[in-house]
């Protein structure tokens, strides 16, 4: 008997360390921080008209702001709301996203030089997974009022991925206007305080990552936009932003995303740790 109870006992002791085993291993674990690079979504968003309009900063007042080029939604307009955006439609290549995204107007020896398009990046830069954007969501990054290098884990001007120019705060001189012409960058923060769809200065409900972790004060991981406007130009002298200088710039974010579309996207693509191509 003592011995038919000891084999029992043992029995017992290796089905509960192969439960173990086996619940610590479907247990999710929380991805490295190499594990994110090239996790993304990819818009493709054509130009669709210029104003010196800004629905964010300056609501309802039409012609108070600086030139700002637009793409994404094409109904931006200094009045623009989530609904008044998602009855509007879109130069973006998904239906869905109604988001409207703007930068200040480039200009080339004082004329205004319209963007080929826009690609835009959304990016899981955060250990923790996202949710994605509440509908009508406001934010601005990079400072409209620099005069001096922003940092350039925000805003930067290239000549592309493929080109040998390195990033910059100035502006560069591109080989070639068809293959490597110019970019402005502006990267977005990623971590929300959970509260607010936006801000007085449009920027304090969101925080930038560090090492993959949001801060206490924003807890909730969003995604991470980079917007990137392309110039039918080299650069070089004569360059400069409807806002100010060379240094000035800044984009903006208005979310008016179909939400079904914009979640899935997010739990498809950034919470799966997959890269999703243009439009996919």
């Amino acid at each position: 008997m003592r011995a038919c109870l000891m084999a029992i006992g043992l029995m017992v002791a290796v089905w509960m360390g192969i439960l173990a085993h086996t619940s610590e291993a479907a247990r999710p674990t929380a991805p490295s921080m190499r594990a994110l690079q090239g996790v993304n979504f990819v818009g493709s968003c054509t130009f669709s008209h210029s104003a010196k309009d800004d629905p964010i900063v300056f609501p309802r007042f039409p012609g108070l702001s600086h030139d700002h080029s637009f793409v994404g939604n094409t109904t931006t307009n200094a009045s623009s709301t989530l609904r008044s955006l998602r009855a509007g439609s879109t130069t973006c290549k998904r239906g869905g996203e109604k988001a409207a995204y703007w930068m200040p107007t480039l200009l080339l020896n004082g004329q205004a030089v319209e963007p080929r398009g826009a690609t835009i990046y959304y990016r899981r830069k955060t250990l923790a997974p996202l949710r994605a954007f509440p509908a009508g969501f406001k934010l601005i990054a990079g400072d409209s009022h620099a005069t001096a290098p922003q940092d350039l884990k925000i805003a930067y001007w290239n000549c592309g991925a493929m080109s040998s120019i390195p990033a910059s705060a100035e502006v560069p001189t591109c080989p070639n206007a068809r293959t490597e012409s110019l970019r402005l960058h502006v990267n977005f923060p990623g971590c929300w305080d959970g509260k607010h769809l936006d801000s007085p200065d449009h920027k304090s409900h969101m925080a930038y990552a560090v090492r993959g972790d949001c801060p206490a004060s924003h807890p909730v991981a969003l995604p991470a936009i980079s917007v990137i406007f392309r110039y039918p130009i080299t650069g070089g002298a004569g360059v400069t932003l409807a806002s100010g200088g060379q240094y000035s710039a800044h984009a903006d974010f208005f979310n008016a995303w179909q939400q079904r579309t914009l979640t899935s996207l997010v739990n498809g693509c950034l919470n799966a740790l997959r890269h999703c191509q243009q439009g996919s």
